[in-house]
């Protein structure tokens, strides 16, 4: 088994297929990137049971057969080559031989039919979605799923799908956001829960490509595929919460402001708040907003006095300032309007400007008990 292949190609694909590799494996056969070699088409996998990724590479050989070659080791060495072709051969010897202009390196290979196989998907329902919608619909949902181990079904993000458009959803019981896109349809309803770590890798790589995304899915299993990338991955088994329920219908006090104007404010503030509450209050009435936050124990505060366009009644509510930070900061809009109904109901955040037709984006944020 012998290739022929360009040293910085071959590492752009490998640097996006290492993310899959956890850092500590159980089994030691996933510490290696898997080689299956067809001809001209060098498929590479990387995998950690949960998720499984593979991209195909064209390159230069004759020959048929499959290898796992350790992936730290052969993504150390080629990030030190400069352009320039390398010849990988499989030796008897059982190491795989790289020869570059000017050297020769071995490394030690696993038989590729240790490597764990994919699952195959029976009879899979399939959704095809632009990449830069995928890639937005992630980063703008993301950052809300939760950490808590004990609560799988919240570690993730709900994707449903529908005729009448696409809706993505994360939540970890403290803020809430819901992305939905009416201009992207699928033919089927049907929704489920991925896990954090796939949707990373997929965002990092999305921003980049202009493919249609390919989607298939199953009660168990997801596995997009786009350019020359398939990534697969195990769902979270799990009913995800009705989170409709909780988003606040009648909210009559609204605020509008500028939305960079208000992240400052926030962000100044909250430095002076409480260490393990990170609590700010917002005081509204009329057309001003007051930002104030106080750490009783060491004797800090901090107030700011903005404008704003509100229509209600004058108000105070508390918020944990790193929710509000994260929401803020992910969004994109000039302007932003924060609807309240009482002080100890979910705040709703949401652009008034910067959306694309049939774009929406809701967050919910709950408020905090403010200390009179």
């Amino acid at each position: 088994m012998k290739f022929i292949v360009s040293s910085s190609y071959l590492l752009k694909q490998l640097q996006v297929l290492g993310n899959v590799i956890n850092s500590s494996n159980t089994l030691p056969i996933l510490d290696n990137f898997l080689f299956d070699l067809d001809q001209n088409v060098l498929t590479v996998s990387a995998s950690d049971l949960e998720t499984t990724m593979s991209a195909a590479l064209t390159i230069d050989s004759t020959s048929k057969g499959s290898v796992a070659v350790p992936a730290k080791l052969l993504l150390e060495i080629l990030k030190t080559f400069p352009e320039q072709p390398l010849t990988f051969t499989v030796e008897e010897n059982s190491t795989i031989e790289i020869s570059s202009n000017s050297g020769k390196y071995a490394l030690a290979y696993a038989p590729g039919n240790e490597f764990p196989k994919a699952v195959n998907l029976d009879d899979p329902s399939v959704t095809l979605v632009p990449a830069d919608v995928l890639a937005t619909a992630i980063s703008k949902t993301i950052f809300a799923a939760g950490n808590d181990d004990l609560r799988p079904v919240m570690s993730g993000v709900f994707f449903q799908f529908s005729p009448q458009g696409l809706t993505f959803v994360a939540t970890d019981a403290h803020k809430l956001v819901k992305y939905a896109r009416t201009d992207v349809v699928a033919s089927q309803v049907a929704d489920f829960i991925m896990p954090k770590k796939p949707l990373t890798i997929l965002k990092n790589i999305l921003t980049s490509s202009d493919a249609e995304i390919k989607i298939e899915y199953n009660d168990s299993n997801a596995t997009f595929s786009f350019d020359n990338y398939i990534l697969m991955c195990r769902l979270i088994d799990g009913k995800y919460p009705n989170y409709e329920a909780v988003i606040p219908k009648e909210n009559p006090n609204k605020l509008m402001i500028d939305r960079s104007q208000f992240l400052s404010s926030v962000r100044r503030v909250a430095i002076f708040s409480n260490k393990t509450t990170h609590q700010i209050r917002l005081k509204i009435a009329g057309a001003e907003l007051n930002v104030s936050a106080e750490d009783i124990d060491y004797s800090n505060k901090a107030e700011e006095r903005l404008t704003c366009d509100y229509q209600g009644d004058d108000m105070q509510i508390g918020y944990n300032s790193r929710f509000l930070t994260e929401m803020l900061t992910n969004l994109q809009s000039d302007m932003i309007m924060l609807e309240m109904s009482l002080p100890n109901r979910a705040g709703i955040l949401t652009p008034v400007d910067g959306l694309e037709d049939g774009e929406t984006v809701t967050m919910l944020v709950m408020p905090v008990m403010l200390n009179s």
